[in-house]
């Protein structure tokens, strides 16, 4: 099991590869969930969210 977090030798640069991709997709995931928190919450203040729709 050593051998695997050891990663040959690389860990050095493994390791901090996968944390700065899990960094940034976390970063996108924020981004992405706030951004549509934002778009429901206009279309809310204008009337036209899924529940009182205008037609």
């Amino acid at each position: 099991m050593s051998g695997f977090f050891a990663m040959g030798g690389y860990a050095a640069y493994v390791w901090p590869a996968y944390a700065a991709a899990l960094i940034a997709l976390g970063g996108v995931t924020l981004m992405s969930l706030f951004a549509r928190a934002r778009v429901r919450r206009e279309l809310r203040a204008r009337g036209l969210d899924r529940r009182g729709a205008k037609s």
